[in-house]
């Protein structure tokens, strides 16, 4: 009896090991080729413009974007770490934060092919599903709505990773679908080119659906819906606003709007959505015209530690981090999210610095899972509980920035994670406790337990 009951346990964790995969995702590299340690305070690194950058490092200075040391140990750390993934997502920004002059078409695309290569290299039989970033151009942000020599190049970069039908979209709008490489997967991969709609793009400012974006995204929904496939969304820009300062959205508000009727249109084949650009650890969710939580997005922190410096925002800078996540074969259910970092501080006085785990979702939050519930009982306890709060805001940085978060930061942390649309997020910032959603369920969960305790004997 003994053997059958081992047996029979044996079995069902086989089959619950084939079922379940992992991923990485990594964004926002950001190589600064011509970082150097130098004892000259303005001669570190093009990427920290005009700043003073004293004491420099061999993995990195916060001031800076990646130099190929650092980014070269963040590939090889997610190869130490899970050598053997299902796949990758990579969701752009390649090259450094300098002016266009300082750049030029060619070395836009000499650094793109230089992070391909170490990827390749890196993992030589793992599929990878790339986005372009809005760096990743010439001039940077003017992303066109037409086929283009970067476009080309970079497709034909990435054909390894790319079937035919895949290469030849890209070059036409940096866009494109394709199955998950497990052919008993019913999961799909849709990676957008959202640097169409980025509000510092002029050559899309006038036009209702660049490159028939949006007509395309929902043929290719509706048809996955049809074939009984789950959707995995990736890009590089996300819809909604900067959680680090006020009222600063990435999207054009036409596009945004257009972006959250294809969510809402589609959330029931949207298995989740993965967006980089912010360089933060943040996650947005996205409602039903009733309110009801339909879907997730996750924002990956950036590998490049440089500190911003948009207008408004406080001590910008950011650890280098990685993220890995767990996942259902079968179902493209998300099971749990690990998150990865090097503390550049530490790892600058180490000879071979070492990244550790900074948290798991499913222990940090007390969650089952990664799950659209999971994820709105996550946002309904930030909001209600300043300690977890502040954990998730020093997640935020990736344990960069400690300090305390406060009033005004609670109201743009909440207001940015529970609001993606433009009217609802001005009316989440009016109200100082919470968005209306926010609230609601806090009054419900109040009612609850105030039941709970007179029903107790």
């Amino acid at each position: 009896m003994r053997l059958l009951m081992w047996l029979v346990f044996l079995a069902v964790w086989v089959v619950a090991s084939a079922e379940t995969g992992k991923f990485w995702h990594i964004s926002d590299l950001h190589l600064d080729p011509n970082y150097t340690v130098s004892q000259d305070p303005l001669r570190v690194c093009p990427s920290a413009g005009t700043q003073m950058v004293y004491n420099p490092g061999p993995w990195g200075d916060y001031l800076c974007d990646s130099p190929w040391a650092l980014v070269n140990s963040s590939v090889y750390a997610m190869k130490e770490i899970e050598p053997n993934p299902d796949f990758i997502f990579w969701t752009g920004d390649d090259t450094p934060h300098v002016p266009d002059e300082k750049l030029g078409e060619a070395a836009v695309l000499e650094i793109v092919e230089r992070l391909t290569s170490l990827i390749r290299e890196a993992f030589p039989d793992t599929k990878v599903y790339a986005a372009m970033g809005n760096h990743d151009f010439h001039p940077k942000n003017q992303f066109p709505v037409h086929s283009n020599n970067i476009y080309h190049q970079v497709a034909e970069l990435w054909r390894p990773w790319l079937n035919n039908e895949s290469v030849n979209l890209f070059k036409e709008g940096a866009f494109y679908s394709e199955l998950l490489p497990d052919p008993s997967s019913p999961g799909r991969i849709v990676v957008l080119n959202t640097n169409l709609y980025y509000s510092n793009n002029q050559l899309t400012a006038d036009l209702a659906d660049p490159s028939q974006q949006f007509q395309w995204l929902d043929s290719v929904l509706t048809n996955a819906s049809h074939a009984g496939e789950k959707v995995y969304i990736i890009g590089h820009v996300p819809p909604g606003f900067f959680e680090k300062t006020r009222k600063k959205a990435w999207f054009r508000d036409g596009f945004n709007k257009e972006y959250l009727k294809m969510v809402q249109k589609h959330h029931h084949v949207i298995a989740g959505q993965f967006f980089g650009h912010h360089h933060t650890d943040s996650f947005r969710m996205f409602y039903d015209d009733a309110g009801a939580p339909i879907s997730a997005m996750f924002l990956a922190p950036g590998v490049s530690p440089w500190k911003t410096t948009l207008v408004g925002v406080v001590n910008g800078a950011n650890n280098p981090g990685i993220r890995l996540f767990e996942y259902d074969r079968a179902t493209l259910n998300l099971h749990d999210m690990r998150t990865y970092f090097l503390n550049l501080s530490q790892a600058n006085a180490q000879d071979n610095p070492h990244w550790e785990l900074e948290y798991r979702l499913t222990e940090a939050y007390g969650v089952p899972d990664a799950s659209v519930r999971s994820m709105q009982a996550i946002a309904t306890s930030i909001a209600g509980d300043q300690d977890k709060l502040q954990r998730y805001y020093v997640y935020n940085s990736v344990s960069y920035d400690t300090t305390a978060c406060g009033e005004t930061c609670r109201t743009e942390f909440l207001c940015a994670t529970q609001e993606v649309d433009f009217d609802a997020y001005d009316t989440c910032l009016r109200h100082t406790n919470a968005s209306p959603r926010l609230r609601g369920l806090l009054v419900l969960l109040a009612l609850l337990l105030g039941l709970r305790a007179l029903l107790a004997p």
